[in-house]
């Protein structure tokens, strides 16, 4: 059946042209206003889950809102379409694709997960893989992808291959090798790996995958496809998927573009076989090719697909651009992660080259972090009693001869720090200044309140209590 307009998500225009770096950057001031309405006194270190949205972006969101309630008819077939081509024009040259159509626009790096698993699931239930092919992954994947792998993969007979990251690390040469002893394993008993996923950037613990060089290994060793999960990646490391060479690519926009949430960009490689490809949700799009199928799952709130042209011209307002703020991103995190470090006796989770716009520091062993619940809390106790947000990582030793100590025992906890942010000592207190990344607000964290924190736990492991008072008077 022949459709009265071109179908959603199809393009009658030619692309646009991408936006210039501003002649006049943006003030501090401006970049104040642009992040008000932050909650006050916050510090916000998390900025790796949810990310931050300027106003200006906002206002833009509100306008396509509100464009669409005005006559949602209109709306769906005469601007719908053009407006998200135009933002996957946009991610297209930013991420150097050859083509709009090996890009799509999905809700989150979860959903993209999704897409290419249950097409692997598929192949298992139909008999095209063999029960017992493989998946290969990192340990430490994102529990949402873990969860897929077990939905869609293991349940059609498929097997799942974990490659153990070193951490702390200390050189790229240290994953490669243990990447190098899976695929190994993977491929015993003449099973076959059917897909990698790397990660990009690795979530918890965060650390920069030396992405390139494992897909290079899969393509050496004749792992069918590759899918980098790269959640954390635009806008905190450079992308360019043909130089990655896999046949997927997800990054989250809205972690550190600056998009609202939710959106992400899921780039496919052109082959015979980026057909088969389908949304999760299906609407009356299905078999449209995937980034059709995508730009429609039925009504909904599609703004933040749409803005993403708006956004780009607010990082052009930056020095620099994107390449400026990555850049700012990664040196500040790293000063902030080194004088804390220092301050604390303790250690980075992997070198500077390592991390991007995230940082991992270890806690003073006295804290006595023995358990995820232990980390749970005291990041609520950090939240609640501070108002510092950042997430905790317990680290779980295979081998307590490998693990890293300070004066007091092993280092069993680290900070993710993420964020344009400043650190500083003074008088043995580690002061973390933040503020939506641009805008200064001081959280102190005392030495004193450290060994609070420290006995406080050591009571409640002797006690064998299961839970945390409601509230930590120190």
């Amino acid at each position: 059946m022949q459709h009265e307009y071109p179908r959603n998500g199809e393009s009658t225009h030619p692309s646009s042209k991408k936006p210039k770096l501003s002649s006049k950057f943006i003030t501090e001031s401006d970049i104040r206003d642009e992040f008000s309405h932050h909650q006050q006194r916050v510090a916000r270190i998390n900025n790796g889950s949810y990310g931050s949205c300027p106003d200006s972006v906002l206002t833009a969101q509100r306008r396509w809102q509100l464009q669409f309630l005005r006559q949602p008819d209109a709306f769906y077939f005469n601007v719908l379409r053009d407006g998200i081509t135009a933002s996957r024009e946009t991610i297209k040259d930013l991420i150097n694709a050859d083509h709009v159509d090996e890009v799509s626009l999905v809700d989150n790096a979860t959903t993209a997960a999704a897409i290419v698993l249950q097409r692997i699931g598929r192949n298992f239930a139909e008999g095209k893989f063999q029960k017992n092919d493989t998946v290969l992954m990192l340990h430490c994947a994102f529990q949402a992808v873990k969860k897929s792998i077990q939905a869609y993969v293991t349940r059609a007979g498929g097997s799942v291959i974990e490659v153990r990251l070193p951490f702390p690390v200390n050189s790229e040469e240290e994953i490669i090798s243990e990447f190098k002893k899976s695929i190994e394993e993977g491929k015993s008993n003449g099973r076959k790996i059917r897909l990698a996923i790397i990660d990009h950037i690795t979530s918890m613990p965060s650390v920069v995958i030396p992405v390139k060089e494992l897909v290079r290994i899969c393509r050496a060793e004749g792992i069918e496809q590759v899918f980098v999960d790269a959640a954390h990646a635009i806008g905190s490391v450079k992308v360019d998927v043909k130089e990655v060479g896999a046949d997927f690519y997800v990054s989250n926009l809205h972690k550190w573009f600056f998009c609202p949430p939710s959106v992400a960009f899921l780039y496919c490689k052109k082959s015979t076989s980026s057909s088969d490809l389908h949304h999760p949700v299906v609407s009356h799009e299905y078999g449209n090719g995937l980034p059709i199928e995508s730009a429609w799952i039925g009504t909904r709130d599609y703004s933040s697909q749409l803005v993403v042209p708006a956004v780009l011209e607010f990082i052009n307002r930056f020095e620099g651009g994107i390449d400026g703020i990555m850049k700012k991103n990664h040196d500040e995190v790293v000063k902030m992660g080194k004088m804390l470090a220092e301050s604390w006796g303790t250690n980075l989770g992997s070198p500077p080259e390592m991390s991007a716009a995230m940082i991992m520091v270890g806690l003073p062993s006295r804290l006595c972090l023995h358990s995820e619940e232990d980390a749970v809390m005291l990041r609520s106790h950090l939240r609640d009693r501070y108002e510092v947000e950042v997430p905790i990582f317990h680290q779980v030793y295979v081998d307590r001869e490998e693990g890293v100590r300070d004066k007091d025992g092993f280092i069993t906890g680290y900070l993710r720090m993420g964020k344009l942010a400043k650190c500083f000592i003074r008088n043995e207190e580690a002061v973390i200044k933040v503020g939506a990344g641009f805008h200064g607000i001081t959280c102190v964290l005392p030495a004193s309140d450290v060994c609070c924190i420290s006995q406080f736990l050591k009571n409640r492991i002797k006690g064998g209590q299961g839970a945390a008072p409601k509230n930590w008077n120190f």
